[in-house]
């Protein structure tokens, strides 16, 4: 094999690797296809309304998953926005329900507790040095703490109206759907919110630092790049979209508890890590976060139009996991 041929080999190795995310959505759609139950000669799995359930399931793991890409592309982790979520969702309820705020006063508040404490987290690794890990392991703590705090330690429930004890109607418009009633609110949220961090990630000089951080820290601190600021900024906008999510999470379930989001973290890492974005940071993307987000959602909607048990499920999703965390380790540097 020549020079030129080894060249054109890594090229199309390495393509492969960078849409890998892609192209799985496309088999386990196609595979979604094939296998599809049938419903009056039709095919259940391609009906609108059920394409649109899976854009609904998948929309607050996507948003979550879509602040986690940040944290990951510079080699950290957040373990916190599964209780963020659920503190967020508390506070949007506790807020409508019991404070009698309107929407737009709530909905501010609740999206500036994510922020917060995005930024102390991120401020309490970047500058004392200590791992996000253990970090964002405690933070998830504390968030569940407060969560039961806030809540009084049980669910409150959403009810709307215009009495005293009900939220004002138009919060219920989270759990709607616009277009002539298919295309659920929650799902176009996602698409808003990946689209403006794919934007962002392919132009902002902010993005170019992020990168930067993940692929050599040390070296981008020499080179000029303010690693801490941009650190404490990423884990600001993790949090930000955690408390997003919280409150499209209230809005479709009509409540807030302490226990909401439980085990979200992993959903979303997983979106992430099958979407391509490598966990020890400086590669990866929102558009494979997205796709990885689609693909587990595809996969366990068509296994549940089967009737598949929801412990198999999540044994079948975790083997899908542990395949695409190994064919990374396949990816050709660079």
């Amino acid at each position: 094999m020549n020079r030129l041929e080894e060249v054109q080999r890594r090229d199309v190795v390495s393509a492969i690797f960078r849409f890998q995310s892609l192209f799985g959505l496309v088999a386990v759609f196609i595979a979604a296809v094939v296998f599809s139950p049938t419903r009056d000669g039709e095919l259940v799995f391609l009906s609108s309304g059920n394409l649109f359930n899976i854009l609904r399931d998948v929309s607050e793991i996507g948003i979550i998953a879509v602040g986690m890409t940040f944290v990951i592309l510079i080699g950290g982790i957040d373990l916190s926005v599964g209780a963020v979520l659920g503190l967020t969702a508390v506070g949007s309820a506790v807020l409508l329900v019991e404070d009698d705020f309107s929407v737009l006063p709530a909905v501010v508040i609740v999206l500036l507790v994510g922020l917060g404490f995005g930024l102390l987290q991120g401020f309490a690794s970047a500058v004392f040095g200590i791992p996000s890990f253990i970090v964002t392991l405690a933070g998830m703590q504390i968030a569940r703490g407060l969560a039961r705090k806030w809540s009084g330690g049980q669910g409150v429930a959403i009810a709307y109206g215009n009495d005293p004890g009900e939220a004002p109607v138009p919060f219920s418009l989270l759990g709607e759907r616009t277009f002539n009633g298919t295309v659920p609110i929650p799902a176009l949220i996602f698409v808003v919110v990946a689209a403006v961090a794919i934007v962002f990630l392919r132009t902002s000089a902010f993005a170019r630092h992020v990168y930067a951080i993940g692929g050599n820290r040390k070296a981008a601190r020499l080179s000029g790049v303010p690693v801490t600021k941009v650190s404490v900024i990423v884990f600001g906008i993790c949090g930000y979209l955690a408390a997003l999510a919280g409150i499209v999470h209230a809005g479709q379930l009509n409540q807030g508890s302490p226990n909401d989001g439980f085990g979200y973290e992993l959903d979303a890492i997983a979106a992430v890590v099958v979407g391509g974005t490598s966990l020890a940071g400086g590669r990866g993307s929102v558009v494979g976060t997205v796709a990885g987000a689609l693909l587990l959602g595809v996969l366990r909607n068509i296994l549940r139009l089967h009737g598949v048990d929801s412990d198999f499920q999540l044994i079948i999703s975790g083997l899908v996991i542990i395949v695409v965390a190994g064919l990374q380790r396949l990816r050709p540097a660079g």
